[in-house]
């Protein structure tokens, strides 16, 4: 009997349907491998969204996602909504998703590819073997905590202000994530935080802290953000899992995948304490591309890969993908994001045919 899986397709704006449907390809000749059947089910979210309903988060989508095993996200945004109001640019619809769906934990991995290790701005010798993953609270810390806004003050004055809060609550459910997920990996934890000078830092510390008696297994480190910045620069290797606090999170996430060379590869998901997880290469909708069969589909190819490991416990078909990724790339062939002097070049769809022969074979 085949195991059954019901799967939200966002593929949203610029280039996503065009790295989605490759992503759907791939995913059809897995399930013929390992006997999943996938029931795709596709959605509205972002510039597509406001385009057709007037909003970037229809509640039809998001009722349509909390009723799947999965999300399959592509991309979202453009230059044709910035000058909306923010409530109803494309990225407040991603945000919605997130708070909708519960999705508190943000996985980024940043692994560098032996034949994309010339991509990397770095020197080979520091970025050769460097495989991290960084775990990003996602629905509390600045971005979210209450005072915000712009205020005027007794003397006429504006005065900018945002809140970095947390609850013990919410670093506890983060912190066992990221726990979890050292000890799927090499069992080494660094927690990255202020805690020299935020309050809000000492608090994460002590939780963190205290939740390492539960996992003898897992090394826990601390490491203030700042020195964290340069070290991921100076000495990535040191890191196998790093945890952090949303604002922290979304500048080391950024940082770690430019060691790999290629923000085109990268893919990430976004997890909540039960239902459907969202599965999102971390690159944008590229519109000056779209439609152009220029697209690089493989971070998109590898979030569904991701998708099958974290959601739907399929770890063999995820590394099945993986392991094809590496050998269509062994094979010589690139993309535009990723080219080299030797490679061969091929547009989006060629990629996804090159990639489907390799995992037929």
């Amino acid at each position: 009997m085949a195991q059954q899986y019901r799967i939200t397709l966002l593929p949203g704006d610029g280039i996503g349907p065009e790295i989605i449907a490759v992503s759907v390809d791939v995913l059809k000749v897995v399930g013929k491998k390992f006997d999943i059947d996938f029931e795709f089910q596709e959605a509205l979210i972002g510039g597509a969204a406001i385009d057709a309903t007037g909003e970037p988060l229809p509640a039809a989508t998001l009722d349509t996602c909390r009723n799947s095993d999965a999300v399959l996200l592509a991309a979202i945004g453009g230059y044709k909504w910035d000058t909306l109001p923010s409530h109803l640019r494309p990225e407040a619809g991603l945000l919605g998703l997130r708070a909708g769906l519960g999705l508190f934990a943000n996985l980024r991995p940043a692994k560098i590819l032996p034949q994309l290790i010339d991509a990397s701005s770095l020197k080979p010798e520091v970025v050769e073997g460097v495989d991290i993953m960084v775990v990003r609270e996602l629905t509390g810390g600045i971005y979210f905590g209450k005072p915000k806004g712009i205020f005027e003050t007794e003397t006429g004055e504006k005065r900018g202000v945002n809140t970095m809060a947390y609850t013990e609550s919410e670093i506890d459910r983060i912190g066992k994530v990221a726990f979890e997920t050292a000890r799927k990996r090499r069992g080494k934890l660094c927690s990255v935080d202020k805690a020299n000078v935020l309050e809000v830092s000492q608090l994460w510390r002590d939780r963190i802290t205290k939740l390492a008696a539960e996992y003898p297994d897992v090394e826990l480190t601390h490491m203030y953000v700042d020195n964290a910045a340069m070290q991921l620069l100076r000495a990535p290797k040191q890191f196998d899992t790093i945890v952090t606090g949303n604002l922290f999170g979304d500048i080391l996430s950024d940082a770690a995948a430019m060691l790999t060379g290629s923000i085109g590869m990268l893919p990430s998901a976004s997890l909540g304490a039960s239902g459907a997880g969202v599965f999102e290469p971390v690159h944008g909708s590229a519109p000056d591309i779209a439609g152009q069969d220029k697209a690089n589909p493989l971070a998109q190819v590898l979030s569904a890969a991701m998708m099958l490991r974290y959601s739907l416990n399929q770890p063999a078909a995820a590394d099945f993908i993986e392991q094809g990724v590496l050998q269509v790339l062994e094979s010589g062939v690139r993309t535009g994001d990723i080219i080299s002097p030797g490679m061969k070049l091929l547009g989006c769809q060629a990629m996804g045919k090159a990639l489907i022969q390799v995992l037929e074979q």
